[in-house]
């Protein structure tokens, strides 16, 4: 009788967890079968993270697309738990409405505080309002606007145009990515530090150990975020082994160039400060050499990877388009024969303005390849976006710039092609709203550098193409890009120059 009865009861535990189990199961499986990512039991959405780490752009605009409010939550294991979305009410929402919600976060600036140290980029809260005042009055200036425009036309002529004519000369291959990193890394050591590098001259190895150093540790640092097991960087960095290792070495050569700028300039005392940018932050007397040093960096970041990255990818495009080059080729020659300019002479700010279908190209460029594909904030307390998602307290949201151009409700059907006439009308260049077009960021933190930006890749962009044809080598295949903090293409863009035949 009593083995009946422990035979009975064994047959109720085992049934009720067998139960248990099969619901657990079927419920994660049903949830995996949500629209957006993945997820699976204790593990979340780490195996498709494991399979999709060399696409990661592509897998999350996948996800993203595939949900109603294109908003996709992600869950992995080590309290890795967020949202990315591509609903630009979400974008308004985080950057602006419930701005002070969403900051930048401790796991963002951890990550990444090595590299940049308490920049820009890098700070909340009251250091990072500090420094956006700073800056803010600085690139409002019009001594500045003058200050870049003189620089970047001196730049064309002595630099980039005779680097370009001499590839064409000699019929060699030429590295488009690189000679335009080279050209932004000269330009922003000059505007903003007074600093000549010299990166575009010579035999073009000037500046060569800084470059490597400062990809190197830009993609590395980035590559944190990608780490099967969340924080394993932190014990790699404590053995000061692999890949933490190299990170170490890179960063190091970046803070030596940045230190020794700052020494020189402080040696130097000059009393009357100059146009750039370092001598109104060093003339802030409560300024330490670390902050100017993270300074330093951050501009570089922004001045030579953004704008490289983001004219590669416009040259890619265009190679294959043209009918928009003969378009920019129309819209300079009558910017030229209204002003009596001839081909090489220097373009003034008002001609620039004047470009609208060049800006409009090169806008819809970077719609299809933002400089910075994703950004991330953290939620401080639980939250409901305006698309109905909950976000907890700790939670990351990351707004995917890459996805946002290329969903149909924000851009039509035809949001995969390059198409420079959707920014124009009645051929006059229009704004598009920032939060469905988030490139420059958006809201209190949005860009200060946008209209020098367009400047510096106006100017370069009209130079290039009334004087040159770029040969893109292998233009029908999509390259390849890094998974850096920026998106550059991993093996950068071969080109064939020939010099245009001009009637």
């Amino acid at each position: 009788m009593e083995l009946q009865l422990f035979s009975l009861q064994y047959f109720l535990i085992v049934s009720l967890l067998s139960l248990y189990l099969y619901f657990y199961v079927y419920s994660a499986y049903k949830k995996s079968r949500k629209p957006g990512f993945k997820h699976y039991p204790l593990v979340g959405v780490l195996p498709g993270f494991i399979k999709n780490r060399h696409r990661i752009l592509e897998w999350t605009t996948e996800a993203v697309k595939a949900c109603p409010t294109n908003s996709a939550v992600f869950q992995r294991p080590g309290r890795v738990h967020g949202v990315f979305t591509a609903n630009p009410s979400n974008v308004e929402y985080i950057l602006k409405t419930n701005f002070e919600n969403y900051p930048k976060g401790e796991r963002f600036l951890s990550v990444l505080e090595d590299f940049l140290g308490q920049g820009i980029f890098n700070s909340d809260g009251e250091l990072w309002k500090v420094q956006r005042k700073t800056a803010s009055y600085e690139f409002n200036t019009k001594s500045l606007r003058n200050f870049v425009i003189e620089n970047v036309s001196s730049e064309i002529s002595a630099r980039l145009v005779p680097t370009l004519t001499k590839a064409a000369e000699t019929e060699q291959v030429l590295d488009l990515q690189d000679v335009l990193e080279r050209f932004a890394f000269d330009n922003i050591c000059k505007v903003a530090f007074n600093v000549d590098p010299g990166c575009l001259e010579g035999d073009g190895t000037a500046g060569s150990e800084f470059m490597r150093a400062f990809e190197d540790a830009a993609t590395l640092s980035a590559g944190r975020f990608r780490y099967v097991i969340a924080n394993l960087w932190k014990i790699k960095k404590f053995f000061n082994i692999g890949s933490e290792r190299k990170l170490k070495k890179s960063i190091q050569v970046v803070h030596d160039f940045a230190n020794h700028i700052i020494r020189s300039r402080m040696e130097a005392k000059v009393e009357k400060l100059d146009d750039d940018l370092l001598s109104r932050f060093i003339g802030n007397s409560d300024n330490s050499p670390e902050f100017l040093r993270d300074i330093i960096i951050s501009f570089i970041l922004a001045g030579r990877d953004t704008t490289s990255s983001a004219l590669s990818w416009f040259f890619w495009l265009l190679s294959s388009r043209p009918d928009v080059e003969r378009n920019i080729l129309k819209e300079l020659e009558t910017i030229r024969k209204q002003n009596g300019k001839n081909i090489g002479d220097t373009y003034s700010f008002d001609e620039l303005r004047e470009m609208h279908y060049l800006q409009a190209a090169i806008s819809e460029s970077m719609r299809l390849y933002p400089p910075v594909p994703i950004d991330t904030k953290n939620c401080l307390n639980d939250d409901i976006l305006p698309d109905g998602t909950f976000i907890g307290k700790g939670w990351f949201i990351t707004y995917h710039v890459y996805a946002m151009g290329r969903m149909e409700a924000i851009w039509g059907e035809n949001c995969n092609k390059f198409v420079p006439e959707r920014w124009l009308e009645n051929g006059i260049y229009r704004q598009e709203n920032q939060f469905r077009y988030p490139v420059f960021q958006a809201g209190p933190r949005i860009c200060l550098g946008k209209d020098m930006a367009y400047i510096q890749m106006k100017s370069i962009a009209a130079s290039v193409i009334e004087r040159f044809v770029m040969d893109v080598q292998d233009k029908d295949t999509c390259p390849k890009y890094v998974a850096s903090l920026t998106i550059r293409m991993k093996y950068g863009l071969p080109v064939k120059v020939k010099e245009r035949c001009v009637d």
